[in-house]
C-alpha cells in the first residue's frame, strides 16, 4: 500500500482534483506536511475564493512572497469492548476530537524561507482507560516554526532547515507525523535536504518535542532522533527506493523485564511501484542494533503488499493484500530481542483499531477499494493478527506492552474487519465514515480484561485549504 493510497485510508491527506473551465487551473496536491506544496507561482484560473491566499506577493517585484493556509478536522468516536473489554475504567465511551493547524510559508528572495505553523487540539471527556490521551489535546503549541536557508547545486539545491520540523518518510511504517492522533509529531533539529547520486535524500539530527496538553511544548533532550532517509521515487515503469539509517535513544526504556537507557540503531530498504500490468507492490524490511541498559539490543520487521487494479470490474476495484512481522523476544530479561518502531504510523496497516503496534506481531492482511462515484470510495479490509513470540508481551499501538496475555498455545491475538466510506466535495472538504469490529482471539487473557470483542464507529472531516 502506497503512501497515497494511506494518506487516502486516513482521511487526513484530501487530493487536489483540477477544474475544468479554462484557463485550466492547476494546483500542488495537498501534503500531510504542508511545507511539502509548491506555491512558487500564481495559479491561473482559480477555482476557490481561497486560492488568493496561497501566493501572496510582499514586494513588487515578487521576489518575497508568503502562502497561507490551513487544516480544520474534526472526528467523532464511539468504542464497545475497548482495551479487549477492560475493566477499569470502562470500556464503553464516545467522544469528540478537534484540531486545527494554519501555516504561514514565506519566502524572501529564492534562499531565504520561514515556516510557522501553530496548532490547537482539543478533545471532549474521554472515559476509556487512560482517560484523555497526552496525544488528544494542545491548547496552543507550535507544531513547526523552522528558517531554510537553500543554496544552487546545479538543478538540485542544497537546503538547510532549523528549527522545529516534522519528519515524514516512505511508507511511514518508520518515521510519520503519526495523522491519526489528533497531537502530531514534531521534532526540534537540523536536517539537510539534497539530491545524491539520483535520490532524494534527507540527513537529520533533532530532539523529540513530547506533547504537554496546558503549556508549552519543549524539546526532550534524552530523546534524540537522528539519521539519513534517501528515495528514487517511483516512476510509471520504473519501481522506487528507499535506503536508511536511523538512530534513536531514549531513557530508562522497559522492555520484557530489561531495563535501562535505550539506543537503537535501524538499517531498511524498501522498493515500491509497478510490477507491470495493473499489478503495484512494495518490500519493506530492516535491522535493528543497539542497546537497553547494559544488555544488547537486536530486533527486525518485515512488510510486503501487493495490489492489482481491476479497470472494467464494476467499481473499478482495487484489490489488495500483504503482510507484516516484527520481532518479539525469546525470553524475558537479559538480551532485549523485540523490535523498537520507532515512530510509525500503524493505522492502516495493523487495523484501524489500532490494538497491536509493530512489535512482536505477525500480521496478514486483505481488502478492496471501490469507487462508488467520481468521489466517494469503499474501502472493505481484513486482518488477522498473532503473536510472533509468545514469550513477549502484546504491546499497543504507542508501543507500550499492554495488559492482557496471551495463550501460549495460540498466540492469537485476533481477526479484525475495518470498512471505510470516504466523499470528497470539491478540493477542500473531505468527509468520511468508518467501522471497525475486532473478534478478539481466545488467547487474550488477563485479570483487567474481560476477552471481549472491539466495536469502533468514527465520522469525521477535514478541510484543508
Amino acid at each position: 500500500m502506497n503512501l497515497r493510497a494511506v494518506s487516502t485510508l486516513v482521511g487526513l491527506a484530501a487530493g487536489a482534483a483540477a477544474q475544468t473551465p479554462p484557463p485550466q487551473a492547476t494546483h500542488p496536491d495537498w501534503r500531510v506536511l504542508r511545507q511539502d506544496e509548491d506555491w512558487s507561482k500564481p495559479r491561473a484560473g482559480a477555482s476557490s475564493p481561497l486560492d488568493a491566499i496561497k501566493h501572496v506577493r510582499l514586494t513588487a517585484d515578487g521576489r518575497a512572497w508568503v502562502s497561507f493556509g490551513g487544516r480544520i478536522d474534526d472526528r467523532f468516536e464511539a468504542w464497545d469492548g475497548f482495551g479487549f473489554g477492560a475493566r477499569a475504567p470502562g470500556d464503553r465511551d464516545t467522544f469528540n476530537l478537534f484540531r486545527m493547524h494554519l501555516h504561514a510559508d514565506m519566502h524572501f528572495g529564492e534562499h531565504v524561507r520561514v515556516y510557522v505553523e501553530p496548532r490547537t487540539a482539543q478533545s471532549s471527556d474521554r472515559d476509556l482507560p487512560g482517560g484523555r490521551r497526552v496525544t488528544d489535546v494542545d491548547t496552543f503549541g507550535l507544531y513547526q516554526g523552522f528558517l531554510e536557508l537553500s543554496a544552487p547545486n546545479g538543478g538540485a539545491p542544497v537546503r538547510l532547515r532549523l528549527g522545529r520540523q516534522s519528519l515524514l518518510f516512505g511508507a511511514q511504517r518508520v518515521v510519520s507525523p503519526d495523522p491519526w492522533n489528533n497531537v502530531l509529531n514534531s521534532w526540534d533539529g537540523a536536517s539537510l535536504h539534497g539530491t545524491v547520486l539520483g535520490f532524494r535524500t534527507q540527513t537529520f539530527a533533532t530532539w523529540f518535542v513530547p506533547n504537554n496538553p496546558t503549556s508549552l511544548n519543549f524539546a526532550d533532550r534524552e530523546r534524540a532522533f537522528y539519521g539519513v532517509y534517501a528515495t528514487k521515487d517511483a516512476s510509471k515503469h520504473d519501481r522506487g527506493l528507499d535506503l536508511y539509517l536511523l538512530g534513536a535513544r531514549r531513557p530508562d526504556a522497559r522492555t520484557q523485564g530489561t531495563q535501562g537507557d535505550e539506543r537503537r540503531h535501524t538499517l531498511g530498504a524498501r522498493s515500491f511501484g509497478p510490477l507491470g500490468g495493473p499489478y503495484d507492490g512494495e518490500v519493506e524490511a530492516a535491522l535493528q542494533t543497539g542497546e537497553v541498559g547494559d544488555e544488547r539490543a537486536n530486533g527486525w520487521f518485515a512488510a510486503a503488499a501487493l495490489g492489482r487494479r481491476l479497470p472494467d470490474a464494476c467499481g473499478a476495484p482495487r484489490v489488495f493484500g500483504g503482510g507484516d512481522v516484527a520481532s518479539g523476544g525469546a525470553r524475558p530479561g537479559g538480551h532485549v530481542g523485540t523490535y523498537f518502531q520507532n515512530y510509525p504510523l500503524g493505522h492502516p496497516y495493523l487495523g484501524y483499531a489500532d490494538v497491536v503496534g509493530r512489535q512482536n506481531v505477525l500480521a496478514a492482511h486483505l481488502g478492496a477499494s471501490w469507487s462508488l462515484a467520481e468521489a466517494t470510495t469503499l474501502t472493505v479490509t481484513g486482518h488477522a493478527l498473532w503473536l510472533y513470540d509468545d514469550a513477549d508481551d502484546l504491546y499497543a499501538a504507542n508501543g507500550a506492552s499492554t495488559a492482557p496475555s496471551i495463550d501460549p498455545t495460540g498466540r492469537e491475538i485476533g481477526q479484525e474487519i475495518d470498512v471505510l466510506l470516504t466523499h470528497r466535495f470539491g478540493r477542500h472538504l473531505d468527509v468520511y465514515a468508518g467501522w471497525s469490529h475486532v473478534f478478539t482471539g481466545d488467547g487474550v487473557k488477563g485479570p483487567g480484561v474481560t476477552g471481549s470483542d472491539v466495536d469502533f464507529v468514527y465520522v469525521g472531516t477535514s478541510f484543508v485549504f
